[in-house]
């Protein structure tokens, strides 16, 4: 019986899998119109399984396909432009000795073996040149070559050689025979690696990739494709459950991103927790505390790169709806690292569980505050029967943040600050039962609506600034119709208000168009 798998390539013979079909129907349209281009997408997002598939349907096709990985390839191999150049001519022919290139010419096949020997003793770059063109010459179909892991080589001086290698080839193509298509694959496209570029005068080409198309296919899960998915595993196990919702549900969560999509449905079939809203709720729990690949990679790179750190940070919690520039650096290794996205001419996170880990990496840092040890002494205050009491927790918040804080005296460290300090206190008190995401629609710098889920039951709160009665009015509305789209009869606002002659705490209820919303003035 097919499993969810996390680990190495899906098939769809041993995996469930969502159709992506469509996907390589794209694909196959660039490789036929002689496209190089570069796959670059964050870790785990499907790159290997798409190309492993590609091969299948290439070669269904007619065409030859050097299907290679730089995944273990030791890094003295990439040390000089002649090591490299042996050890794709090495990788290639090892393709050949086991079987794994389909319609390849016997003197294209040859050529290949008498030009590699096993101890992969370094050839010059004009002879690998000549060597590939003799093998796309001599063969009948049109060869194409993919490149997994090409990032492997990205601090290299040899990868900008053998990229050249394929420019000049590619430039050439009328009067030489080359690849049809050539597709390099990693996390960092090439305009983004770390070449180390060598001095001025040893510069054969002013870019070795400026030949590359751009490749804009959407490799994300849709909620459609999971719930074909999801409906194939229905009737393997022969149960029920309504498959759109919870297809809808985990893409809601994941923004389709496939590692995390195969994640949840594997901790929902491994732990034997329901097919329904309860259920996906228990493997988000579960994800956001677990450390695994994709979210060790996410902290290695925030501690690289200090300057991603601090814009998500800022994106995080000052409220601040930054627009999409494509050209700042950091917003393009967000974007290259699959951790925000483009939304409407906006920056967001790109899914709820991914924020929900960044907010808990940076939460983790105030873990000895006052802040977080009093939501720790407080945790079994408020939730009754599985029921948690907000208006006395957002009540018990006013009440420390104004022993803690003078208000009046300390508007600006609360008003870039406060969303922090709320959610530093809220932690411990759902941490390993409940989860919370904040509503991207509705982030800004006067407002903003965390969502927790706990125990299947879903609270809307909205932190604000206080800004007098009529916009706290237009505020009020704004809830409602959130509420309303989630089918929510209750809601919670928590108000910072500044002003010296404020009445903190519990507010009398305002009921809206049939709703009632509770609000709690800080």
């Amino acid at each position: 019986m097919r499993v969810f798998n996390t680990a190495g390539t899906c098939r769809p013979s041993q995996h469930y899998m969502v159709d992506i079909s469509g996907r390589l129907a794209i694909i196959r349209k660039m490789v036929a119109h002689g496209d190089y281009f570069c796959i670059n997408r964050g870790r785990q997002y499907g790159k290997t399984t798409t190309l492993e598939a590609l091969k299948y349907v290439l070669e269904r096709d007619g065409y030859t396909v050097f299907s290679l990985s730089f995944e273990n390839l030791g890094q003295n191999l990439f040390s000089t432009d002649e090591k490299l150049c042996a050890s794709i001519l090495w990788l290639m022919k090892d393709a050949v000795e086991n079987e794994l290139v389909a319609h390849l010419s016997e003197q294209s096949r040859q050529l290949l073996l008498s030009s590699v020997n096993d101890e992969i003793a370094p050839v010059e770059t004009i002879i690998f040149l000549r060597i590939l063109s003799k093998i796309c010459k001599f063969n009948a179909h049109s060869v194409v070559l993919t490149i997994d892991e090409i990032d492997k080589a990205s601090n290299n001086n040899s990868l900008v050689t053998f990229l050249g290698i394929l420019r000049n080839q590619f430039l050439g193509r009328n009067d030489s025979a080359t690849f049809q298509s050539v597709i390099l694959a990693g996390v960092y496209d090439i305009k983004n690696l770390k070449l180390k570029i060598r001095p001025d005068e040893q510069h054969q080409y002013n870019s070795p990739w400026n030949i590359a198309v751009p490749f804009d296919v959407d490799m994300s899960l849709s909620a459609e494709g999971i719930a074909d998915m999801l409906s194939a595993y229905q009737a393997d196990h022969q149960i029920s459950f309504d498959c759109q919702s919870v297809a809808q549900l985990i893409r809601d969560y994941t923004g389709g991103y496939p590692f995390l999509v195969s994640r949840l449905c594997q901790i929902i079939d491994s732990e034997a927790f329901s097919w329904d809203n309860q259920g996906v709720q228990q493997a988000v729990n579960v994800i956001l505390m677990e450390r695994n690949t994709l979210f060790d990679n996410m902290i290695k790179n925030l501690e690289e790169y200090p300057q991603l750190k601090s814009t998500l940070k800022r994106i995080l919690f000052n409220g601040v709806r930054e627009t999409y520039n494509p050209d700042e650096k950091y917003i393009q290794i967000a974007t290259m690292l699959n951790y925000i996205a483009n939304s409407n001419g906006q920056v967001v996170v790109a899914c709820r569980i991914m924020e929900t880990r960044l907010y808990n990496y940076f939460l983790a840092e105030q873990k000895a505050s006052k802040t977080f040890l009093l939501g720790q002494a407080d945790k079994e205050r408020f939730v009754r029967n599985g029921v948690i009491d907000m208006p006395y927790l957002l009540e018990r918040f006013a009440l420390h943040m104004n022993e803690t804080f003078h208000l009046d005296k300390e508007h600006q460290f609360l008003e870039d600050n406060g969303r922090e300090i709320f959610l530093t206190y809220l932690r411990p008190i759902i941490n390993g039962v409940g989860n919370y995401y904040i509503e991207a629609q509705t982030r800004n710098n006067d407002r903003m609506d965390v969502v927790i889920d706990y125990l299947g039951i879903r609270y809307v709160i909205e932190l604000k600034i206080w800004r007098g009665n009529a916009y706290n009015q237009r505020g009020e509305e704004q809830l409602c119709r959130y509420l309303e789209y989630f089918n929510l009869q209750r809601g919670y606002l928590l108000s910072f208000c500044f002003n010296k002659n404020k009445q903190s705490g519990l507010l009398p209820p305002v009921v809206l168009n049939g709703r009632t919303l509770i609000e709690v003035l800080v």
